[in-house]
C-alpha cells in the first residue's frame, strides 16, 4: 500500500481493503471478491451507482467492439477522469460522473470503473485521493490476479497429480481419452476438445478421429511430426501431441471459443496434460504388445508340438481351423490344395468354400498366388470380385509352399472390413509356414498308408487289407457277403493280346467294381486275374444282385470284351462262418460257375 499519502479518506479506504484482503486468505472467489470489492467502493464514495467495464472480455456488459475499447483507451489519459459536463460519443452509460481506469481483473487487460458520485461528496475529495483509490485499487486488483493465477495453478498441479495417477494405472486408451476431456473440461470448461489419433481403434462416444494427413492443418502436422505444441493463432486453435517416448500417437486438437490469446499457463497445463496422456496410451499399446505377443509366442509354441505329434492329414487341418478361429476371431477358414490347374478344398475348411462364392473367391486367391506367390491381404473385398453379394470384406491369404513348389494356400476371412491388423497377418505366415510341414508330411503319410493296403495296377484295395476289414466285420457286424471273381480264359487273352492289353482289362474291371459298390464295400485284387468283394451289412440276395451287376457291366463294357464268373458266399448272426470258411465256399462256388458256362455267378450252398 501507498504509505506517503495518508489522508483521513485515504485511511478509511486503506483499511476497508485490509479487511477485504484478511476476509480471503483461505478461500478465494474471483467473482465474490469483485462483488465485495463493489460494495465497499460504493460504501467508500457513498453511492449505489457504479458498474465496472472489462476490456477484452466478450462478455463484458456493453458488449464493447475493439472500437469502443480504443475509444476508452484514448479518453482516459490519467487514471481518472471526471465526467461532469462533457459530451462524448463512446459508450459510457450516464448519469455516471466520475470513471477511473484501473487493473483488469483474470484475463481482462483493463478494467473501467464508473461512479455516479453525490456533489457533496466529490467536493471532499481531493485529486490526490482519486489518484490514491486508482492507484491502490489497481494494486490490489494485481494482488487478487496474483492470488487467483496462484490457487489456480495450485488447483490445475493438484488435477494433474491426480489424472496422471489414473492415467498409469489403467490398460485402456479410451479411459485415458476420456480422463483428460474430463480433466480439460474440468479446468477449461470454455473449450472444445478433439483427439486426432495415428493409432488404429474404435472409440466409443469419444470426440475421436483418425489423424488424416491429407486434411490436417500446417500446425497440427508441425505438432505430430515434431512433438511440440503449436498454435494456430488465425483460428484460435492448440494442438498439443499425445507423445511417449517411443513416437507420437496422435494430437489433441483445443478450440479456445471465448478468447483470442492462449495464455502460457494454459498452454503450458495442456502440455503436460497431453504428455501425460501420451506416456500412458504407451504404456497401454506395450502392454497390449506383450500380451499379444506372448499368445502369439504360446500359438505357435502349442501349434508346434501338435502339429510334430503323429497327426492324420485332417487332424492337423481341424487342429489349424480351431486355432486360426480362436486367434483371428475369423468368420471362415479354408485349406486349398493345388494340383497343377486344379484346385482342391481340403477336409478342416470352413463350409463357405464349397458354396458358390467359396469357390468364386478360392478361383481369385488362386490365380494371384500362382503370378505372385506371395502372401497378401485385403481390408475390402468389395469390387475384387464381378456379380458376387460378398458375405466376407476382409481376407487373408498365405501360401504353402514346399521348397520352391507352391503346394496350396490358407484363406483367413472376417465380415468387417479392414478387420485384421499387420501383426495378425504376420502371425499367420508365421503359423502357416510351421504348418506346411506338418500338412505335406501327413498327406505323404496318409498316401504311403493307402499304398500299402492299395493294388499298385489296378487301384483296388490289397487282399491282406480285405481281410482286416473282413476280420473286423466278422466281430462287430450282423451279417456281410463275400464275392470272389475269377476273369474268363484270361491266359487266352494274355496270348492274344499281350500283357499289356490283360493288364488295361484288368483296370477296367477295376473300375467297374469301384462303380458298381458302396462306399463301405470292400473291392480288392485277390490275386493275379482273381478278384474280390466283401459287402458288409449285406443279404445274400443283394449281394447277388450285386454280383449280377458286376457281370453285366463287365461284358459289355470291356475292350476287348471279356466276362467274368463270381462264386459267393455269406454269413449271418444265425449262421457264422469265418474268414477261411467264406472263402473256401466262395471258392468252391466259383469253382461250379466256371464249370458250368462261366460268365455267371453261383451262391455257395451254405447260404441256400
Amino acid at each position: 500500500m501507498n504509505q506517503r499519502y495518508e489522508s483521513k479518506w485515504a485511511i478509511s479506504w486503506k483499511a476497508l481493503v485490509y479487511d477485504l484482503m484478511s476476509a480471503f486468505q483461505d478461500t478465494f472467489n474471483m467473482e465474490n471478491f469483485q462483488e465485495k470489492w463493489l460494495c465497499l467502493v460504493g460504501r467508500q464514495f457513498c453511492t449505489e451507482q457504479l458498474q465496472i467495464f472489462p476490456v477484452s472480455n466478450p462478455e463484458a456488459v456493453l458488449n464493447n467492439t475493439s472500437k469502443d475499447q480504443e475509444a476508452l483507451r484514448q479518453v482516459f489519459t490519467q487514471p481518472y477522469l471526471l465526467l461532469e459536463g462533457k459530451e462524448h460519443d463512446w459508450p459510457i452509460p450516464r448519469p455516471y460522473n466520475i470513471g477511473f481506469r484501473l487493473t483488469g481483473f483474470g484475463e481482462s487487460k483493463e478494467t473501467y470503473l464508473f461512479l455516479q458520485v453525490d456533489k457533496n461528496v466529490m467536493s471532499n475529495l481531493t485529486e490526490e485521493d482519486l489518484l490514491f483509490f486508482a492507484e491502490e485499487s489497481s494494486r490490489l486488483i494485481d494482488w487478487v490476479n496474483y492470488v487467483y493465477e496462484m490457487e489456480g495453478r495450485v488447483a490445475r498441479y493438484k488435477e494433474l497429480f491426480n489424472v496422471t495417477g489414473k492415467l498409469h494405472s489403467s490398460t485402456d486408451v479410451e479411459f485415458v481419452l476420456r480422463e483428460i476431456i474430463f480433466t480439460l473440461k474440468k479446468i477449461f470448461p470454455s473449450c472444445s476438445y478433439h483427439f486426432l489419433m495415428a493409432m488404429e481403434g474404435t472409440y466409443t462416444d469419444l470426440p475421436v478421429s483418425h489423424f488424416n494427413f491429407d486434411e490436417v492443418s500446417e500446425a497440427g502436422m508441425v505438432s505430430y511430426t515434431t512433438g511440440t505444441i503449436q498454435v494456430d493463432e488465425a483460428s484460435s486453435v492448440l494442438y498439443a501431441p499425445l507423445i511417449g517416448k517411443q513416437g507420437v500417437y496422435g494430437v489433441l486438437k483445443v478450440t479456445l471459443l471465448r478468447e483470442r490469446g492462449i495464455p502460457e499457463t494454459k498452454k503450458e497445463f495442456i502440455r503436460m496434460l497431453a504428455d501425460a496422456g501420451g506416456g500412458a496410451i504407451e504404456k497401454v499399446m506395450l502392454y497390449d504388445q506383450s500380451r499379444q505377443l506372448n499368445a502369439d509366442l504360446q500359438l505357435i509354441n502349442d501349434a508346434s508340438h501338435k502339429l510334430n505329434s503323429s497327426l492324420r492329414f485332417s487332424d492337423v487341418t481341424n487342429f489349424l481351423h480351431s486355432q486360426i478361429i480362436r486367434s483371428f476371431h475369423a468368420g471362415a477358414v479354408g485349406f486349398i490344395f493345388l494340383n497343377e490347374t486344379k484346385t482342391e478344398t481340403m477336409s478342416g475348411s470352413s463350409p463357405f468354400f464349397y458354396e458358390r462364392e467359396g469357390k468364386e473367391l478360392i478361383d481369385f486367391v488362386s490365380e494371384k498366388l500362382r503370378k505372385e506367390k506371395e502372401a497378401f491381404f485385403i481390408g475390402e473385398l468389395a469390387n475384387k470380385l464381378d456379380n458376387i453379394c460378398l458375405t466376407f470384406h476382409a481376407m487373408m491369404a498365405v501360401p504353402m509352399e514346399q521348397g520352391d513348389e507352391l503346394r496350396g494356400f490358407c484363406v483367413v476371412l472376417k465380415k468387417e472390413p479392414y478387420s485384421f491388423t499387420f501383426e495378425m497377418y504376420k502371425l499367420l505366415q508365421s503359423l502357416i509356414h510351421h504348418s506346411t510341414l506338418a500338412l505335406a508330411n501327413a498327406m505323404l503319410r496318409e498316401k504311403l498308408e493307402k499304398m500299402v493296403i492299395t493294388d499298385h495296377l489296378t487301384k483296388l484295395y490289397s487282399r491282406n487289407y480285405l481281410d482286416q476289414c473282413l476280420q473286423k466285420s466278422l466281430e462287430k457286424d450282423e451279417k456281410g457277403v463275400f464275392l470272389l471273381m475269377d476273369i474268363d480264359n484270361f491266359k487266352k487273352v494274355n496270348d492274344t493280346y499281350g500283357h499289356q492289353t490283360g493288364d488295361e482289362i484288368l483296370i477296367q474291371i477295376a473300375e467297374i467294381m469301384k462303380n458298381s459298390t458302396r462306399e463301405e464295400d470292400v473291392a480288392a485284387r485277390w490275386g493275379g486275374e482273381e478278384l474280390a468283394i466283401y459287402l458288409p451289412n449285406c443279404s445274400i440276395e443283394e449281394g447277388a444282385l450285386t454280383a449280377k451287376n458286376i457281370i453285366r457291366k463287365v461284358a459289355v463294357s470291356t475292350k476287348p470284351s471279356v466276362t467274368i464268373s463270381c462264386g459267393l458266399s455269406c454269413w449271418s448272426r444265425k449262421n457264422p462262418s469265418s474268414q477261411k470258411q467264406l472263402f473256401n465256399d466262395a471258392d468252391t462256388a466259383l469253382y461250379e460257375a466256371k464249370k458250368t458256362g462261366k460268365n455267371k455267378s453261383i451262391i455257395s450252398h451254405c447260404c441256400v
